[in-house]
């Protein structure tokens, strides 16, 4: 609601946060509208005409406290770079992000209905975001666990290795094997994975020539009702369930509507949208193979660069503990979350490898003395 009393300086600096925030916003949906060509791009204009109306309640508010235009936080900036740089998957989940953290539930000088429309905006971002996210499912996720997998399995084996003392020469040619040992085993491991995967999941879907058959089934008996119960239905609602199906059949019995009814009602509720999310075998085994290899190499720079001991150690282990966090953050990105506890677990976890491994490379080459 608006203040009639002249604003204070705290509440002119969150008014003028706000409007940048809102216009940096309105300016990401447009920009994403103009990128698309579907359906997608009117929805993206309506939101920008949303919060162009945020904008103005703001400008209200400050009159002529607007002025200079006050400029987004460095946090906000950082956002939109990063998502216009890695694209409109990233766009979106950080659109989410940010629209879910709306603080305007918290604070009188904004609107219930703008409170609302920031809720509803998330929600509206996320429906946008599920297809992309469905698409690129299955070929992340085996980027994704190969690049971690890369990073924490190499440096871990290359820690381990030079603990005991051995020459940079030695630790180079171990890292580079354990590069191609698991990069190979891991493309292996998900071709086989994703092929496992659809293969139950081919086995799970409908016959698509099984509604042929209905109109020869005893009306009587009923066997059409089984269908239904098998998947999950009361008896109640599959007897009237199957005799929706009946009446359709019996409605059309030479025509193409009664067939296609049929197909729809047996078709339940599986989709083929299953197997674009789980990705393609060849594709799922080549990203795996890349992203590991590219995760495996990093501890390796510093002994590529002759680096050697516990330069190179210290090297490796900050280079690796980068990509862990930018791995990490992706992730929760792309899942409409708050990076740093991801990007931070990831952290926790790789080092965490890593120093067992060393610990014990120390103690045996100590042993081995």
């Amino acid at each position: 609601m608006t203040s009639e009393h002249t604003p204070t300086r705290e509440q002119i600096r969150r008014w003028r946060r706000y409007l940048a925030e809102e216009r940096m916003e309105q300016a990401t949906y447009r920009h994403l509208a103009a990128r698309r060509k579907d359906g997608d791009s009117q929805v993206l204009n309506a939101l920008a005409d949303a919060e162009e109306r945020h904008e103005k309640h703001w400008l209200d508010l400050l009159g002529p406290h607007a002025y200079p235009e006050p400029r987004p936080s460095f946090r906000a900036r950082a956002r939109a770079f990063l998502a216009r740089m890695f694209g409109t998957i990233f766009v979106l989940a950080m659109a989410q992000r940010s629209e879910q953290r709306t603080a305007y539930d918290q604070d009188d000088d904004a609107t219930a209905q703008m409170a609302a429309d920031e809720h509803i905006h998330g929600e509206v971002i996320r429906g946008l975001t599920a297809r992309s996210r469905q698409s690129l499912a299955g070929t992340f996720r085996a980027a994704v666990f190969g690049a971690n997998d890369g990073l924490v399995s190499n440096l871990a084996l290359i820690l381990g290795i030079a603990a005991t003392g051995v020459s940079s020469r030695i630790v180079l040619v171990t890292g580079i094997s354990g590069l191609l040992a698991g990069a190979l085993s891991m493309a292996a491991g998900e071709w086989v994975s994703v092929s496992s995967q659809r293969e139950l999941l081919d086995a799970s879907r409908p016959d698509s020539q099984a509604h042929q058959s209905v109109p020869a089934l005893d009306v009587d008996a009923n066997e059409l009702a089984l269908v239904f119960r098998a998947r999950g239905e009361t008896p109640e609602d599959a007897a009237e369930h199957a005799h929706r199906v009946f009446q359709q059949v019996a409605a059309h019995p030479s025509g193409q509507s009664g067939p296609i009814a049929v197909r729809t009602a047996l078709s339940g509720n599986d989709s083929g949208g299953a197997g674009e999310e789980v990705g393609t075998p060849w594709r799922a085994a080549i990203s795996s193979f890349i992203f590991f290899a590219a995760g495996a190499f990093i501890p390796l720079i510093p002994y590529i660069f002759a680096a050697d001991g516990l330069l190179a150690v210290v090297i490796a282990a900050v280079l690796v503990g980068i990509s862990l966090l930018l791995t990490g953050g992706m992730v929760g990105v792309l899942s409409g979350q708050d990076p740093m506890p991801r990007a931070f677990r990831q952290l926790a976890i790789g080092f965490g490898a890593a120093a067992v491994t060393y610990a014990l490379g120390w103690l045996f080459g100590t042993t081995a003395l």
